[in-house]
């Protein structure tokens, strides 16, 4: 259901697209420098490009899903399978979130470019890149959500070493990353609101998505030693 959905949303970004352009100027603008000035202008055509890119993407995710769908069916207990089916549960959330986040943004492009032809703007009339922060954020919060739900594997989660040594590692390290990746996703919203510009906007998130990666791997570790401990104990009480 999920990768129909996903499949669903970007077509309709292809098929959109495909659309609307019919109604724009055969000229509009493609890009824009760090100033927010229009350096480049080309066939509405290439309009297209942007929805193709989503169409891969997905089908990138696509892959990935059947792959643990596969792998829940040739399981040999539940706790496979089910460790298997709701890894493929999160991939087609995170699946569905990119294809949604990257369709508006297309949606924002679309009506950019369209306004921009129109008037014969030579500066952008509206900031595209604080729109992608904006979006971006919204997406971190709903992955962040949802990676609680893994289960311990090598390709969805917070996967290092130490929040891998066993399902409890795991647990934990998961549900602090997941929390720290959608606060980083909250303040990125708000630094795409106040950050004066796409590109300290930009700057900031990154530095928000690498604090969260840092404060959970010391996080991680602090919860693999505790475990190991945890074990040498009940081997010292046998």
């Amino acid at each position: 259901m999920m990768k129909k959905i996903m499949w669903g949303i970007s077509f309709f970004s292809l098929i959109g697209t495909a659309a609307v352009i019919r109604f724009m100027p055969e000229s509009i603008p493609m890009h824009y420098d760090l100033a927010g000035n229009i350096d480049r202008w080309g066939s509405r055509n290439e309009s297209l490009i942007f929805p193709i890119i989503i169409l891969i993407m997905s089908l990138h995710w696509h892959l990935f899903i059947l792959y643990f769908e596969k792998k829940a069916l040739k399981a040999k207990d539940e706790k496979e399978s089910a460790a298997a089916e709701s890894n493929a549960k999160v991939l087609g959330i995170v699946g569905i979130s990119m294809a949604a986040m990257f369709t508006v943004m297309n949606g924002f492009m679309l009506y950019s470019s369209y306004t921009e032809a129109m008037i014969g703007a030579e500066k952008q009339t509206m900031d595209i890149g604080k729109v992608s922060v904006f979006l971006t954020g919204i997406v971190l919060i709903v992955v962040g959500n949802f990676m609680t739900k893994t289960r311990n594997n090598g390709a969805v989660g917070f996967r290092i070493s130490w929040s891998m040594y066993n399902d409890n590692t795991w647990r934990k390290s998961n549900r602090f990353a997941a929390v720290a990746l959608m606060a980083a996703g909250v303040m990125t919203i708000l630094s795409s609101v106040f950050a004066k510009s796409a590109a300290g906007a930009t700057v900031l998130e990154i530095v928000y998505i690498c604090l969260a990666a840092v404060v959970s791997t010391v996080y991680a570790h602090k919860v693999y030693v505790e475990e190991k401990r945890s074990e040498e104990k009940k081997e010292g009480e046998v």
